[in-house]
């Protein structure tokens, strides 16, 4: 998928190929999906006869600057690809366009062709990209509301690390949020954090100076070491996690360590056990789960648009946390969800954020006991044994 290394070789073909050329035709495909908010009428009457003066880039985004407004922007979504005619551009396995196809391509939404007979084309396969035509692309979503590029505004160490330790989200969830740094997306964070030795679901204000640091370093060189091969994966280097992350579970290794995925920050994550070892209060299982592999285990698994508020679960430790509440709400409706949790303190010692959603993990999932007796069989504290006595005693004096 297009993330900042592919748009950003995307970006400097167009620079390299076709800035102070002038737009003679322009064809836009009649797929609102993907042409946003503009008919492909007024679009192509508000490009032709303009001089594209520069091509630019934010995070996962590009647009290009005419000799007048407005601009043409381009979201790449899953699978947007730039395409010119005779020239080479990266390929990425969702978005390429066999050279044997027909140009422009079916696929295309932007066709334009220049002064010079050059011919441009922007395609996407998934219909998940958005083009777009504004005035000011910097000044409205999705632009706006980006962070700093992650190659051109990178932020200083000290700042960097000040504000990772103020962030008590899950270092891989942090990284893919656009709002704090924009351009890195599934395969740059899990490469980032192999490199770091820094487990994917680490909680970012657990990182110490030091792992800060590496992290910082190592986003800049494999963000640098992407760029400066075009986005070519088959010259990324050979130790990079990158070239096995589609492989199956099992059969997945670099420099002969193992490779486990995982869920994080809503995305299936590869990393290395061996490596990345999970530190602090936090108790996750990991499960080696694969995606589209299916599974009975409970997910309970929230990703907010705020990452201060999201929260995520190892599919291992929700299945173990279940099994040692169930029971809790029958004969216990009245207690609290402070309460609640202290029946599974035996099993869970998570920070006061994962006891709440420990709490609406029980609630989510309803325990199957339908009587006292049934919940007496199950494995319980000391404190809920002696409160269903209590109850008893209660009764036997009200009759």
């Amino acid at each position: 998928m297009p993330e900042l290394p592919e748009v950003e070789a995307a970006r400097r073909a167009v620079h390299d190929n076709c800035v102070g050329k002038k737009i003679t035709k322009c064809v836009v495909a009649d797929d609102s999906k993907v042409i946003d908010a503009v008919s492909p009428s007024d679009f192509e009457a508000s490009v032709l006869g303009k001089l594209i003066v520069a091509a630019h880039r934010k995070g996962k985004n590009m647009w290009l600057q005419l000799d007048s407004p407005p601009f043409p922007s381009f979201q790449f979504g899953m699978a947007g690809a730039i395409y010119i005619k005779g020239v080479a551009v990266t390929k990425y396995k969702r978005s390429s366009v066999k050279d044997e196809d027909d140009w422009p391509s079916k696929y295309s939404k932007i066709f334009i062709e220049l002064d010079d007979g050059l011919e441009l084309s922007f395609t996407d396969k998934r219909r998940f990209a958005k083009v777009r035509l504004l005035k000011d692309p910097t000044s409205v979503p999705p632009i706006s509301e980006l962070g700093p590029d992650a190659l051109f505004e990178p932020m200083p160490l000290e700042e960097f690390t000040k504000s990772l330790h103020k962030k008590k989200t899950e270092i891989k969830a942090l990284l893919l949020d656009q709002s704090y740094i924009s351009g890195i997306g599934n395969w740059v964070a899990d490469e980032v954090l192999y490199q770091a030795r820094i487990h994917p679901r680490q909680v970012a204000s657990s990182l110490s100076d030091e792992s800060c640091s590496t992290l910082y370093k190592c986003i800049k060189e494999v963000i640098e070491k992407a760029v400066e091969v075009g986005a070519d994966s088959s010259q990324y280097p050979t130790y990079w996690i990158f070239h096995s992350r589609e492989k199956k579970q099992g059969t997945a290794f670099v420099d002969g360590k193992k490779i486990d995925f995982i869920t994080a920050g809503g995305r299936t994550t590869a990393y290395v056990p061996e490596l990345q070892k999970l530190s602090g209060s936090i108790d996750v299982k990991e499960t080696g789960k694969r995606k589209r592999q299916s599974s009975k285990k409970v997910d309970v698994e929230h990703n907010s648009d705020d990452p201060e508020k999201q929260t995520t679960y190892g599919e291992d430790r929700n299945l173990g946390s279940l099994k040692s509440k169930k029971g809790t709400k029958a004969g216990a409706k009245s207690r609290k969800p402070s309460q609640t949790k202290k029946s599974g303190e035996s099993e869970d010692t998570d920070s006061d954020a994962d006891t709440e959603n420990d709490s609406d993990e029980v609630e989510k999932n309803p325990s199957k006991v339908t009587n006292r007796k049934q919940a007496g069989g199950e494995k319980q504290t000391k404190k809920r044994v002696q409160s269903s006595q209590t109850s008893r005693s209660a009764n036997r004096k009200a009759k």
